[in-house]
């Protein structure tokens, strides 16, 4: 018995298209098509929080060529969000700012942070980062203890009715947009432009905190497009699996499993980053970034990022960009032959396009 399914034309030919393009890159699943503003909204609500005090602190140190802050502001009331900040040393006045964050073990304080931070001051930014959720000082609370993935491993553990934790990503892209909020209250920053980048984790947060805020008017995600679902349904989730592996295992554990796999994988995405392989998957979200400048960089060889997954985001965002007449704004650059690293030449080109679009 064969199934017959009539669609409008345009809607059939739509269909065949993506099809098409899912084959040429090796996918066997066909990405539905959410309408942008209801992928805006759901993500917007589903990390919703109960408003509180900043409570903002800053000490500043001047030094020959820049201005540093260091300090903190709260996010919620038992979240203390430490920050860096460089500004050029300057007359005052309103400077363009860039949000850059790290990546998974990683913090603001990284040697490698830092030297983007100098570089993008030496190209006329103000530049902030924060530590991420359980790194930096937010990070290891004694010797041998991983805060982060104990973290994972507790919010995946909760009961239902329980208020669900989301240390994966999530919760982080919620204290990103809390620092835009302090940002927009200081006067020595121009909030109609603001940028941000990423590396790696520090990516995915770009990509899912940004494409929704529209107050970030350019964006740089590094090493960190991809298709979760892609990942899952072609076998190629272990890079990712393996940047948490000590949660991806007791998930397995508790699952009567002796190894990881993919099933309880996808258990513990399900869980901790709903919709991370269907509607808050990348393909569906950075395409909301449109018609705002984007560059993109990824490797050809990284095991975290697939490549062919990276494409499918791509082929959505670009999508959206004809659609809008805004192809100029978008460019992909993938490094080619290099695992899941940021290279020199992408670190220029990062700054090169916040000095373009910024």
């Amino acid at each position: 018995m064969k199934l017959a399914v009539r669609l409008p034309y345009k809607k059939w030919l739509q269909w065949l298209i993506l099809y098409m393009a899912s084959l040429l890159v090796g996918v066997n699943v066909v990405a539905q098509d959410w309408p942008a503003e209801k992928v805006r909204q759901d993500f917007i609500a589903l990390l919703a929080r109960p408003a509180t005090d900043r409570a903002p602190s800053f000490t500043v140190t001047v030094t020959d060529s820049v201005e540093i802050e260091r300090g903190y502001f709260f996010s919620a009331p038992n979240e203390k969000v430490p920050v860096l900040i460089y500004r050029p040393k300057a007359a005052p006045r309103r400077w363009p700012v860039v949000v850059c964050l790290h990546g998974t073990g990683g913090s603001k304080d990284d040697a490698g942070i830092k030297s983007l931070l100098m570089q993008l001051v030496h190209a006329g930014f103000m530049a902030v980062s924060i530590d991420g959720r359980y790194h930096g000082e937010r990070g290891m609370a004694a010797a041998g203890h991983n805060r982060y993935e104990e973290a994972i491993i507790s919010a995946w553990r909760q009961r239902a009715g329980e208020p669900q934790a989301h240390p994966f990503f999530y919760d982080t892209v919620y204290d990103v947009w809390k620092l835009l909020d302090y940002l927009q209250t200081r006067s020595d920053i121009d909030t109609t432009r603001m940028g941000m980048m990423g590396i790696s984790k520090g990516g995915i947060e770009t990509w899912m905190a940004a494409s929704v805020d529209r107050r970030i008017k350019v964006a740089v995600p590094v090493i960190s497009v991809q298709s979760f679902a892609w990942s899952l349904s072609n076998d190629r989730w272990q890079g990712r699996a393996n940047t948490i592996r000590t949660a991806h295992l007791a998930v397995a554990k508790d699952l009567g499993d002796t190894v990881i796999n993919k099933e309880n994988v996808q258990r513990l995405w399900n869980k901790i980053v709903p919709g991370i392989t269907g509607e808050f998957d990348c393909p569906s979200m950075l395409r909301l970034f449109a018609p705002r400048p984007l560059l993109i960089l990824n490797t050809a060889n990284d095991a975290n990022c697939p490549l062919p997954g990276a494409k499918i985001a791509y082929a959505a965002t670009l999508k959206a960009y004809k659609t809008k007449q805004a192809q100029d704004k978008l460019k992909m650059d993938i490094a080619p032959q290099q695992p899941h690293v940021f290279t020199p030449l992408h670190q220029a080109m990062a700054i090169e396009w916040f000095k373009r679009w910024l």
